[in-house]
Parts: structure tokens; C-alpha cells; sequence
């Protein structure tokens, strides 16, 4: 399967189509940089010496940033790329297994859901839902993801490029 697409507007994507994500060594540096980001300096996530006397005997990722790193598979994809207006949100979201220091991860994704959005004229939701998986083939994360996407019609590259 391809892990780099070309951008989809609303009109082609399909319930049931599924696409690939590349893998990502997650480090110490997206470690520092999400703490950073967000001020969240929790021991667990920052702390190795506190981290190893815990539950998971070594730092974790925080959940927000698992999720962060989900968000980002999709834009690397390519799939949303100069099409999407926004993210809507999630109906659900599951971190089932900590995301640890030097894991790789990937994420399939699947088209579930396209929905006219009658209140806005050029663009129409659809929902993606997600899972990522680590070198392991454990699941880290899962949730569907809802997207504002614009419709072909409505897209002009002279007044956009």
C-alpha cells in the first residue's frame, strides 16, 4: 500500500477506503518538545529515574501528545493536504497501550462516514476512523477522526495555489 497520496476532496473519498501511514520513531526530542508545547512536565513523562519506580518501569508518552502524533499521520498522508478547512473532533478516543521512548509507529486509517454539512457551501464532513499500532502491533491509539473537507467545485488553484 502507498503511504503518500495525492490530496482528496470531499467528492473522493469512500466509505471503506482505507489508507496507510509511513512509521515514526518516537524520541527523546518529541518528548522534551511536547513538555515544552504544552508546559506539561509530569514526572512520568520527563523524570526517568521517577518513571522507572512506576507503573510502566520507563517514561510514557503523554496521551494528548499519542494523540498529536496521530493527527499528524493524517496530514503526512497527504490525503487533507490544501483540502481540509478543519478537524470537528472525535466521537471516541481510546489510548489502549503507552507509547514509550525509541517505539515506531504507524496508523491505518478508514474512510466511515461522509455527511453533507447543508450550513456551509463548499465543504462536507467526513469521518476517518484511525489506528496506531507500534512495531509490536500493539494499538496505541484509536478514535475517528471528523474533517471538514472541501468540495471540488469549490476550488480554484489561481485564486489558492
Amino acid at each position: 500500500m502507498a503511504y503518500s497520496y495525492e490530496p482528496h476532496y470531499w467528492e473522493d473519498f469512500e466509505v471503506g477506503q482505507t489508507f496507510e501511514s509511513v512509521g515514526r520513531t518516537v524520541t527523546e526530542s518529541d518528548f522534551v518538545m511536547h513538555s515544552m508545547f504544552a508546559g506539561d512536565w509530569t514526572e512520568l513523562h520527563t523524570n526517568r529515574h521517577f518513571a522507572e519506580e512506576g507503573p510502566f518501569r520507563e517514561r510514557v508518552a503523554h496521551g494528548p501528545m499519542t494523540f498529536i502524533l496521530a493527527t499528524g499521520f493524517v496530514y503526512r498522508c497527504g490525503i487533507v493536504e490544501r483540502t481540509v478547512y478543519a478537524f470537528l473532533g472525535m466521537n471516541y478516543m481510546d489510548i489502549p497501550n503507552a507509547v514509550v521512548m525509541d517505539d515506531t509507529i504507524s496508523m491505518e486509517m478508514e474512510v466511515t462516514e461522509k455527511k453533507e454539512i447543508s450550513s456551509i457551501d463548499d465543504a462536507d464532513m467526513v469521518t476517518i476512523d484511525t489506528e496506531v499500532t507500534n512495531q509490536d502491533g500493539e494499538t496505541v491509539f484509536e478514535g475517528d477522526m471528523k474533517f471538514l473537507i472541501k468540495n471540488k467545485g469549490e476550488w480554484d488553484e489561481e485564486t489558492h495555489p
